[in-house]
C-alpha cells in the first residue's frame, strides 16, 4: 500500500512541483502585503490625524478623485482609520481596470494616483492567482495545483507515519550532522509534517476561490445546510424617486449616519448606488487592515431607508453564525491576518516550506535514482567478473 502511495506522490508532485513552488513564493510576499506597502509608501499611506478636525464627506472628496481619472465614476471610499490616508477606488471590466486614489480625508489634497498595472503586489497576485496567465487558462492550473496539492499532504503523511518506536524518534527531528542527502531527506519529512496542518488551512481556504463547488461544500458544511444561491440582495426603489432628489446628499446622509456608532481606530467604507436600483452601502471595519471584521449597511438611495440583505457578508459580524463568520474571515485565515503579526508569521513560514516540499522531493527522487545504478567504477569491475 505504501508503494502505490508513494508512487501516486511522486507522480503528482511532479505534475504540480512548479506551480505549488510559485503558489508559496508569491504567498511569502502577501502575506506582508500591508505592512510592506506602508513601510516602502510611507509618504502617501499615512496621514496625520487631526484633533477636532472632522473628515471631508464623499461629496467633497469623491470629484476630486474623479478629475485624476476622466470618464472614470469612483465605485467607493475607503476611510482607512487612525494614521493612514483615505482611498477612492476605480475599478471596472471589458477591458479591466482597477485605480486607487488615496488622499488626506481633512485637506482633499491628492497624495498618490495608483494604478494596478504598474504596481509590485498586484503583479505578485497575479501570479498567486493566475501564473500570469490569462484568467481563464492560470485561474484553472493553479486550482487543480491546490487541489493536488491537498492529496499530496494526506499521502505525505502516510508516507511520513512511523513503523514503529524507533523510527518515530527519528521523524520529528532533522539529523544536522548526517550527509546532505540525509538531511535533505529528514528537511523534506520533518518540516513537512511541522506544517502540514497550516499548509492544509492555506489549501481549504485557498480552493474557496479555486472550485464553486467546493466553495458551495465548505460554506453548506459549515453553516448548517445554508446554500450561498440563496444571499439576498438589497434593492432601492426606483418609485420613490423625486426630482429633489440628489444622490450626492444621500450618500453623505448615509455616511454620517454609520459614524456615529464607529467605535475609535475603526475605518469606514462607502460604495455608490452604481444604478437606479442599487443601494447606498456602508461598512465599518473594526480592524483596519483586515476585512472580516465588518458591520456592513445597506440604504434605499432615494428614502435612506435601511435595507436587510441575507448571506454570509450581511449585517453585523457580531450577529452572523458560525459559517457566516468563517466565510468572512477565509482571506484573513488564508493570509494568517486574523492572529495580527503572529499569524502573518506563522504563513509565511509555512508557505516557505511548501515552497522547499518539491525542491527536496526532487533531490530525493534523483538520489534514489542515481542509487539505484551502480557507479562506474564498479559497471567495470562486474564486466570484467563476466
Amino acid at each position: 500500500m505504501k508503494k502505490i502511495v508513494g508512487k501516486v506522490h511522486l507522480w503528482l508532485g511532479f505534475t504540480s512541483g512548479l506551480v505549488v513552488f510559485v503558489i508559496s513564493i508569491t504567498g511569502c510576499l502577501l502575506a506582508f502585503e500591508w505592512e510592506l506597502r506602508g513601510l516602502v509608501n510611507g509618504s502617501w499611506y499615512y496621514t496625520e490625524p487631526k484633533a477636532n478636525v472632522q473628515p471631508l464627506p464623499p461629496s467633497v472628496l469623491r470629484p476630486i478623485a474623479e478629475k485624476q481619472f476622466p470618464g472614470k465614476v469612483a465605485n467607493g471610499i475607503s476611510y482607512q482609520g487612525g494614521k493612514y490616508s483615505t482611498v477612492v477606488q476605480f475599478y471596472g471590466g471589458d477591458p479591466e481596470y482597477y485605480y486607487q486614489v488615496f488622499m488626506d480625508p481633512y485637506t482633499g489634497k491628492v497624495l498618490k494616483v495608483w494604478n494596478a498595472e504598474n504596481d509590485f503586489f498586484r503583479f505578485i497576485l497575479d501570479g498567486h492567482f493566475y501564473l500570469w496567465l490569462p484568467d481563464h487558462i492560470g485561474q484553472p492550473i493553479v486550482a487543480y495545483a491546490t487541489l493536488i496539492f491537498f492529496v499530496m499532504l494526506v499521502t505525505g503523511l502516510i508516507l511520513w507515519w512511523p513503523k514503529n518506536k524507533a523510527a518515530r524518534k527519528q521523524r520529528f527531528s532533522i539529523k544536522w550532522d548526517a550527509k546532505w542527502r540525509r538531511k535533505n531527506y529528514d528537511l523534506h519529512n520533518v518540516l513537512g509534517f511541522y506544517a502540514m496542518f497550516i499548509a492544509l488551512v492555506l489549501v481549504i481556504t485557498g480552493l474557496v476561490w479555486g472550485f464553486q463547488w467546493w466553495s458551495n461544500s465548505l460554506y453548506y458544511a459549515t453553516s448548517g445546510g445554508k446554500s450561498l444561491d440563496d444571499a439576498i440582495y438589497a434593492t432601492s426603489d426606483t418609485t420613490a424617486y423625486t426630482k429633489e432628489y440628489a444622490v450626492e446628499k444621500a450618500t453623505d446622509m448615509a455616511w454620517n449616519q454609520v459614524r456615529q456608532h464607529m467605535p475609535e481606530g475603526a475605518g469606514i467604507s462607502v460604495y455608490f448606488a452604481a444604478t437606479k436600483n442599487a443601494p447606498i452601502s456602508v461598512t465599518i471595519n473594526h480592524r483596519p487592515g483586515t476585512y472580516y471584521k465588518t458591520d456592513n449597511y445597506q440604504f434605499d438611495q432615494y428614502t435612506l431607508k435601511p435595507l436587510k440583505e441575507d448571506g454570509p457578508y450581511a449585517g453585523f459580524y457580531k450577529d452572523a453564525g458560525f459559517g457566516d463568520k468563517l466565510r468572512r474571515m477565509n482571506y484573513d485565515i488564508h493570509t494568517g491576518a486574523v492572529l495580527a503579526l503572529p499569524g502573518k508569521i506563522l504563513m509565511f513560514f509555512a508557505s516557505l516550506i511548501c515552497a522547499s516540499l518539491p525542491i527536496t522531493g526532487i533531490y530525493i527522487w534523483w538520489g534514489r535514482r542515481k542509487k539505484g545504478k551502480p557507479s562506474l567504477k564498479k559497471r567495470i569491475y562486474q564486466q570484467a567478473a563476466l
